[in-house]
C-alpha cells in the first residue's frame, strides 16, 4: 500500500528556495549542479523549471524572468507550472542565494529517501516472486540498492592547479617509495615490477596444470597483500577453511602440511606454531569455503564484505570449479558468464579480482610444454575478459633431470595496460611455496 502525499519525503520550501536562488543570481547554479539533478524535485513543476534553467545555462544565454517564462513557453510548460505569477513567487521566495547549497542538499536528501522507498517496493515485489531463483532475487536486490547509493557518486572538474599538485605530491611519493608497487602488492618483488601489482579493477588469470601451484601462489599474494594491510577476501571452492590456514600456517612456520594435518610437532615448534597463528589471525584476510559457488552469490557475498569492511582484492581459486546462474547450452558458454561476472564484479567494486584457472589437456600433448594463450581451459572469453593473464610453469616436472630444479617461470602472456615478460621465483617443494627468488634467477625478461 502507496504512502499518503503528506508522508513522502520532500520539502517544497527547500525546492522553491533553490529556484528562487537561481533566479536571484544564476551563478549559483555552479553550486548545486554537481549534486542536484530535474528528478530530485518532488514536485514537476518546480522540476521543468530547474531544466528549463540548466537549457538556458548550456546555450549561454542569461537566466532572468524574462528569459526562463520565454523558455517555458517554448516547450508549452509556462502555464502548467502556473505562469509569470509563479516564477515571480519564486523570486521573492528567499532574500539572497547565499544558501542555496543548503537549499539544494535538503532537495537532494529528499530524492534519496524517496528512491529508497522506490527500492525497498521493488524488493517487496522481487521477495514475493516465488518462481525466481532465490540467488538471482538477493542480486536484484542488492543492484537496486546500489543504484541508490550509486547515483550519489560524483567527481567535480578541478582546475589544473589541482590536479598538478595532486599529481606532483604523487611523483613526490613515488620517488620516496621507489620500487614499490603502485596497485595490491604480490609481495614478489619482480612480478610486482612488472605489473605494478595489481591494478585496481582488473581481472587477473593465473592458469597452470593440476598440482603446478595455482592455490599456493594465491595464498602467498593473500597474505602478503594482508601484510601491506590490504584486506583480501579468498573463496576456496577446492579446499575447506581450515585447510586454507593449514597452508598459510605452513608457509609462516616452515613446518610442511603434512605434518601440521597429524599434529605432529616438535616441543621446539610449538612457540613457532603460536607465533605464526597470532600473525595470521590478525591480517585482514576473510575466507568463505562454499564449495560450486555461483557468480551472483560471490559478487553478493563480495559487495556485502566491501560494503562492511572495505575489501582490497579478491581472489577465486579456481575459476571452473564456480557455476553459472543462467542455463547455459554448455560449459563453454557457462565459463564465458562466470569470467565476464567477475570482471565486472572487480569493476563495480573497483578493485583487482584474481582467479585460478586450469589450463586444458593440450599443453600435455605437444613438445614444448610452456603454456600459451590458447591453453586456457573451456573458454576463449577468459583471454578477452582478463585484464592479465599468468601462467605458472615448472619445468622439472616435464624434465626430471633438468639444470632449472624448484624454479618457477611465471610468464606474464597478456598485461593489457604494461609489457608481458617471464619472471622466475623460486619453489620450495617440501611446503610447496613460492619465494621472490632475486638472488637465484635469471635477468627478467620484459616485452
Amino acid at each position: 500500500m502507496a504512502a499518503p502525499d503528506k508522508m513522502i519525503p520532500h520539502s517544497v520550501e527547500a525546492e522553491e528556495a533553490v529556484l528562487g536562488a537561481l533566479l536571484i543570481d544564476p551563478e549559483a547554479l555552479f553550486r548545486v549542479t554537481p549534486f542536484l539533478q530535474g528528478d530530485d524535485f518532488y514536485i514537476q513543476k518546480n522540476g521543468w523549471i530547474y531544466e528549463a534553467v540548466l537549457a538556458l545555462h548550456e546555450r549561454r544565454e542569461p537566466v532572468d524572468f524574462v528569459t526562463l517564462c520565454d523558455e517555458l513557453e517554448r516547450q508549452e510548460q509556462l502555464e502548467e507550472v502556473g505562469g509569470t505569477a509563479y516564477i515571480t513567487r519564486l523570486i521573492n521566495a528567499v532574500p539572497s542565494a547565499i544558501h542555496v547549497e543548503s537549499y539544494g542538499h535538503i532537495v537532494e536528501q529528499a530524492a534519496i529517501r524517496r528512491r529508497l522507498i522506490s527500492a525497498a517496493s521493488q524488493i517487496a515485489q522481487l521477495a514475493y516472486q516465488e518462481a525466481e531463483e532465490i540467488d538471482l532475487t538477493v542480486d536484484q536486490a542488492e543492484q537496486a540498492l546500489f543504484s541508490v547509493s550509486q547515483r550519489r557518486i560524483t567527481r567535480d572538474l578541478a582546475p589544473i592547479q589541482e590536479v598538478i599538485r595532486r599529481y606532483y605530491d604523487r611523483i613526490e611519493y613515488l620517488y620516496a617509495h621507489q620500487g614499490e608497487p603502485l596497485g595490491v602488492p604480490t609481495g614478489y618483488t619482480d612480478i610486482d615490477r612488472l605489473l605494478g601489482g595489481f591494478q585496481r579493477s582488473d581481472f587477473i588469470i593465473i592458469a597452470a596444470r593440476p598440482s603446478v601451484g595455482k592455490t599456493s601462489l594465491c595464498l602467498s599474494m593473500a597474505r602478503n597483500a594482508a601484510r601491506h594491510g590490504q584486506h583480501a577476501a579468498i573463496f576456496s571452492l577446492e579446499m575447506s577453511s581450515e585447510q586454507i590456514v593449514q597452508r598459510l600456517v605452513s608457509a609462516e612456520t616452515g613446518i610442511d602440511t603434512q605434518r601440521l594435518r597429524l599434529g605432529d610437532l616438535r616441543e621446539d615448534e610449538w612457540p613457532l606454531f603460536v607465533q605464526a597463528t597470532g600473525k595470521l589471525a590478525d591480517l585482514p584476510v576473510y575466507i568463505d569455503d562454499t564449495p560450486s559457488i555461483s557468480a551472483l552469490q560471490l559478487r553478493t557475498k563480495a559487495r556485502r564484505l566491501h560494503a562492511e569492511h572495505g575489501l582490497d582484492l579478491v581472489l577465486v581459486d579456481y575459476l571452473q570449479l564456480m557455476t553459472g546462474d543462467v542455463r547455459s547450452e554448455n560449459r563453454v558458454q557457462e565459463v564465458s558468464y562466470i569470467s565476464r561476472s567477475l570482471k565486472a564484479l572487480a569493476r563495480e567494486l573497483d578493485l583487482p579480482v584474481v582467479a585460478a584457472s586450469q589450463l586444458s589437456r593440450a599443453v600435455e600433448q605437444r613438445t614444448d610444454k610452456k603454456p600459451v594463450l590458447a591453453d586456457l581451459r573451456e573458454s576463449g572469453s577468459l583471454e578477452q575478459d582478463a585484464d592479465v593473464v599468468m601462467f605458472i610453469y615448472r619445468d622439472e616436472l616435464y624434465h626430471p633431470d633438468t639444470e632449472r630444479q624448484n624454479i618457477a617461470d611465471i610468464i606474464v602472456s597478456k598485461h593489457r595496460n604494461g609489457p608481458t615478460g617471464t619472471v622466475q621465483l623460486f619453489f620450495r617443494k617440501r611446503l610447496a611455496q613460492f619465494l621472490d627468488a632475486e638472488t637465484r634467477q635469471q635477468p627478467v625478461e620484459f616485452a
